[in-house]
C-alpha cells in the first residue's frame, strides 16, 4: 500500500526554494547578454544603414557628378533607399568631391560609426 495519499501530493517548501533558486540565477546569467545582444542590433542596425546610404551616395554621383547631402529619412530620397531603420540617427556632409556620413542608434552602444568616401569606406 502506498504511503502517500492525495492530501500529500505535491511538491515542499524546499523543492519550490531550490526551483526558484535555480530560476533567479539562470535570469541573473541571462539578462545582461540579452541586453548586449540587443544593443549590438541596434548598432547594426546604424551600420547598414551608413553603409545602404554611402552605396546611393556613389549611384547617385555616377548619374550627376555631384553627392548629396542628408539627413536622417531624407536620405531616403538617394537611389535604392526605399527607406531608413527606425530610430537609426544618420548624417551625410558633402566638400566637394567627397562625402563622409556619420550613424548611430541610441538604443544601441552608443558607437558611431563613420564613412568617408575619401578613405575609401569605413573608418574605425
Amino acid at each position: 500500500m502506498s504511503t502517500h495519499s492525495p492530501a500529500n501530493a505535491g511538491f515542499s517548501l524546499v523543492e519550490l526554494l531550490v526551483v526558484i533558486a535555480i530560476v533567479s540565477a539562470l535570469t541573473a546569467i541571462a539578462v545582461p547578454h540579452y541586453a548586449e545582444y540587443r544593443a549590438k542590433a541596434f548598432d547594426m542596425r546604424a551600420l547598414e544603414d551608413l553603409r545602404n546610404v554611402a552605396i546611393a551616395e556613389e549611384a547617385y554621383f555616377a548619374e550627376s557628378e555631384r553627392y548629396l547631402a542628408c539627413a536622417n529619412a531624407a536620405c531616403a530620397i538617394l537611389p535604392g533607399i526605399a527607406r531608413l531603420s527606425e530610430g537609426v540617427s544618420l548624417a551625410v556632409e558633402v566638400e566637394s568631391d567627397t562625402f563622409s556620413g556619420t550613424s548611430t542608434h541610441p538604443s544601441g552602444s552608443g558607437r558611431l560609426y563613420r564613412w568617408e568616401s575619401a578613405e575609401g569606406g569605413l573608418v574605425d
